[in-house]
């Protein structure tokens, strides 16, 4: 049994097979069969990011067949079909996660792409971390991805479009209101979701 990361070897690749027989502390994500250590606790101002996030995607999806789900969430993707866990090397917690096909929900959290993920920029965020949730985002078909930057008070947005790949729109600033694309009636004041 592992009960500790340093059990691990980082340079190893892991299922998420694996990922569930873990029993340590520290938040981890796979990506690719890589592991990449979480915060230990995101910073106030993210988790009230979040929190608006949430909110308002829970009151605007309250009488809908889609649910919303905030980290820590385990969504397990692979590109391919499969009911066997021994073939997902993709582990990730999104900040925040909209799924409308409830047939991909289980105790554990989801297996496939989630509908629309939004992710909120921390400075522990690597650019490879970044660059792989991207490709394993588009590469698993997830149809809305938002990439929050607390810093800049900038929220990017890529739509998947029908050839599989994401498309970014302009950058999204404290003067716009923002809607989304697979739910063209959520309007969302950016500068609301980043007031302190």
């Amino acid at each position: 049994m592992i009960t500790n990361l340093d059990q691990l070897d980082l340079n190893e690749t892991y299922s998420y097979a694996d990922y569930l027989k873990w029993q340590f502390e520290e938040r981890v994500e796979l990506i690719k069969g890589k592991i990449f250590k979480m915060s230990p606790a995101p910073a106030r101002r993210h988790q009230r990011i979040s929190s608006r996030f949430q909110g308002e995607l829970y009151s605007f999806l309250n009488n809908e067949t889609c649910q919303v789900y905030a980290a820590p969430f385990d969504v397990g993707l692979t590109p391919r079909k499969s009911d066997n866990t021994n073939k997902i090397y993709t582990v990730v917690q999104p900040d925040i996660c909209v799924i409308c096909d409830s047939a991909k929900l289980d105790e554990k959290g989801c297996i496939g792409a989630p509908d629309w993920i939004i992710e909120i920029l921390s400075p522990g965020n690597s650019q490879v971390e970044m660059k792989n949730k991207f490709e394993v985002y588009q590469d698993n078909g997830v149809k809305e991805y938002w990439i929050a930057e607390p810093t800049t008070e900038t929220i990017f947005v890529y739509i998947l479009n029908e050839e599989g790949k994401y498309i970014g729109l302009h950058p999204f600033t404290t003067a716009d209101v923002i809607t989304s694309h697979i739910f063209p009636d959520f309007e969302l004041s950016v500068a609301d979701i980043f007031k302190d």
